[in-house]
């Protein structure tokens, strides 16, 4: 790969030289109208419940956010809906299918397709800055994976051809997972996941991204860790949520290890079947709270199979979990929530083989609950320093590992006490107030950059069609 020159040298700007610049660079940066751009906004992958804390975070600093992806729920900003935006979308499905994996064959027709598409979703993206006079996009994982490579076309297309400011918030890239690694349209993946452009900040998660990004790009970025809001006291067990366990058909008396991801196979669900068979105690439930489906349905299928076999009683309750996003609350009162799943939980096995930094993990100490974890190479770079204490193993359970596990459950008053350390830990590093500190340390460097007027007038962007 030709090396290019690095989009943005400039550190973010330090504390001091933010006093300095102080009332003249806040006020520019005051009211700004943000849209936030995936290709789903709603659920609880890791991606949609991070958009939503930078949200919150950014209508904190009183700014106004709008969402506009292919497929949106009821508990975000004002939305725009667009659906050839959705990564499941049939059309974008059969170009996944053509462009990836063994079979993927470049030609005519699926270039021909792809440009299309992008030109169609691009169309959309002006009317969605129109409509909601957008002045700063945040572009969340659609320019890091292609899920959607029209999308990623058409966001790089827009971003160059207006210069909006932009954030690009990676969390994984398609050199991270193994199903983009034969590609048809490699040349689309390295102009536009992530592109190169004057007008993108580019923002990565953990520091292993950062530095594939400097190796593979030659593109620097700043890295803000994913967050939880720590401040909100979690809910007591009782009230609204104390049918959580007879709602997912359960008795008081069972044991709750909660798996609380995405039914994929980067989760390693199977080691958390194999640590319910090894401590052989029938009153264990293996909960999953996420659903399957994203990457197919064998993986589930082979798990309950799995279970099966080694007497493991799992529970898939996905159907019946409610999707509420980020707030610590109660739903329609139709279905339990996630939230309630945890304050019901005796136990959070989170075996990850990878992943980009660990939403679940942070839901668990906010919840206070004792955690198996798998040493993945991001918790070992960004997360084990910190000082947590965890259950930790390397890619397989052992004797030490189930000794462990039974002596939490058995002694309340020791696990109270880890719980305790690893939620003030949690408090201190990754909480909103931590993603605050940084927004605004990030948004006075992009409005450093414009010009000497406070923003951009979407009048000004060339959003009209070629």
């Amino acid at each position: 790969m030709a090396a290019k020159p690095l989009s943005r040298k400039d550190p973010l700007l330090p504390a001091q030289t933010c006093e300095a610049e102080g009332r003249l660079l806040l006020a520019r940066v005051a009211a700004v109208n943000i849209g936030i751009v995936s290709t789903r906004l709603t659920g609880l992958d890791g991606v949609s419940l991070e958009a939503e804390k930078w949200a919150i975070v950014l209508e904190r600093l009183g700014h106004r956010v709008y969402y506009c992806a292919g497929e949106l729920g009821g508990n975000g900003p004002p939305g725009f809906l667009v659906p050839e935006m959705y990564f499941a979308h049939p059309r974008i499905q059969q170009i996944t299918k053509q462009a990836f994996g063994p079979e993927a064959a470049d030609t005519p027709k699926l270039r021909a397709t792809i440009r299309k598409l992008a030109d169609a979703i691009k169309m959309r993206v002006g009317e969605f800055i129109r409509t909601f006079k957008i002045e700063l996009l945040i572009v969340e994982n659609a320019l890091a994976i292609p899920m959607n490579i029209p999308l990623g076309v058409a966001l790089r297309d827009f971003i160059a051809e207006t210069g909006i400011p932009t954030i690009a918030h990676h969390h994984d890239f398609y050199w991270e997972r193994e199903r983009y690694q034969l590609c048809a349209v490699p040349d689309i993946l390295d102009a536009a996941f992530p592109p190169d452009l004057p007008s993108i900040c580019h923002v990565v998660i953990n520091s292993l991204a950062q530095q594939d990004l400097r190796i593979w790009k030659r593109l620097e970025a700043e890295l803000i860790p994913n967050v939880f809001d720590f401040a909100t006291p979690p809910p007591e067990k009782g009230g609204s949520n104390a049918d959580f366990r007879e709602a997912i058909g359960l008795d008081e008396g069972d044991i709750i290890f909660l798996q609380p991801t995405r039914v994929i196979p980067r989760k390693g669900i199977e080691l958390a079947i194999e640590l319910v068979h090894r401590l052989g105690d029938p009153r264990i439930k293996l909960v999953i709270t996420h659903p399957a489906g994203d990457e197919g349905w064998g993986y589930l299928q082979w798990l309950q199979k799995e279970a099966h076999r080694k007497g493991v009683d799992l529970r898939y309750v996905a159907n019946r979990i409610e999707s509420v996003g980020i707030k610590v609350q109660r739903g329609s009162g139709k279905r339990p929530t996630l939230w309630d799943a945890y304050v019901h939980a005796d136990f959070v096995t989170y075996p990850s083989l990878w992943e980009g930094f660990g939403n679940a993990l942070l839901e668990a100490i906010y919840f206070r609950k004792p955690v198996l974890i798998n040493r993945y190479p991001v918790y070992v770079a960004d997360i084990a320093p910190k000082g947590f204490k965890f259950v930790e193993i390397d890619g397989r359970i052992t004797d030490e590992t189930v000794e462990e596990v039974r002596y939490l459950l058995d002694n309340p008053e020791k696990c109270r006490g880890v719980t305790d350390w690893n939620f003030r830990l949690g408090k201190e590093h990754f909480s909103l107030e931590v993603l605050e500190e940084k927004l605004k340390k990030l948004l006075l460097f992009l409005t450093a950059k414009l010009p000497s007027k406070t923003t951009i007038s979407p009048s000004e962007l060339k959003l009209s069609p070629k």
